[in-house]
């Protein structure tokens, strides 16, 4: 199960949207996220996955690596979708007990999920495409008019770099707790809910040390470089727009140009 989680790792490979500039991707990302909460048809979620797929394929990141990502999510989507289907009000289709099914609800959940597996998959394809540096980069080019009002951009940036950088170190260091534990005769699947919280202990309190550790290494690492903050940095790979990025921004304006048309004025 560990193994599944893809969050936050970098998948290279030599395609068009690899050598896309981070900022088109990360705005690129955002206008697909916001668009997917902005129709409530399937013909607008299927123009959706179209484009998704579309990219996905340009991408050369294979659909197996990425579906195996959205594993770690499985739990948290089924809860989303059951909390709809049963809460939704509407007409009674089934019910039992004091819960009932409408085909409100069916339809709310059915949406739901469809829009939690493109989001996954969507903001996943940007940290598959994107190496952490260029994602640091882009989002500091990005927020740098907010330094006007005293935001700490550079630093946000930094953070949310080193947080995607840690995300598959840790899954590592897990899997090899876990393994180790386990050969001492830890048990972490069998045995009722408060059990298995119980045989998590042995896997946390080593984890927490290591992450602790890490971070404490990283901070001497710094320290000793003299780093002190962005004021004044310069970039070894100055971001500067080409070509094919602005065909990256036209291509997003055709795409929301054809889900606006489609889902606004088509009948069906």
């Amino acid at each position: 199960m560990i193994r599944d989680i893809t969050i936050g790792q970098y998948y290279p490979a030599d395609s068009v949207i690899h050598r896309l500039d981070p900022r088109v991707k990360l705005t690129a990302t955002l206008v697909y996220i916001i668009s997917l909460f902005t129709f409530k048809s399937m013909t607008g979620y299927l123009i959706a996955g179209l484009f998704l797929f579309t990219v996905i394929k340009v991408s050369k990141v294979p659909f197996s690596y990425i579906v195996k990502g959205l594993k770690a999510i499985v739990i948290l989507m089924l809860i989303t979708v059951v909390f709809n289907l049963f809460l939704t009000p509407g007409e009674p289709l089934v019910t039992f007990w004091i819960f009932s099914i409408s085909m409100e609800g069916i339809r709310t959940a059915v949406f739901l999920a469809i829009r939690l597996i493109f989001l996954i998959i969507g903001a996943s394809l940007m940290t598959f495409t994107t190496t952490p540096n260029h994602l640091t980069d882009g989002l500091e080019r990005i927020m740098n008019p907010l330094k006007k009002i005293h935001f700490p951009v550079h630093e946000i940036a930094m953070m949310m770099s080193i947080a995607l950088r840690f995300i598959p170190i840790l899954l590592e260091e897990t899997d090899k707790i876990m393994k180790a534990q386990m050969a001492r005769g830890a048990d972490f699947e069998n045995g009722g809910l408060i059990k298995k919280a119980k045989n998590l202990i042995p896997l946390l309190v080593p984890l927490f040390i290591s992450a602790f550790r890490r971070a404490n290494d990283l901070a001497m690492a710094m320290e000793a470089r003299c780093y002190r903050g962005g004021e004044g940095r310069t970039k070894m790979k100055p971001l500067s727009y080409k070509k094919r990025d602005w065909i990256g921004f036209g291509t997003m304006v055709v795409y929301l140009a054809i889900l606006f048309v489609v889902t606004r004025y088509l009948p069906f």
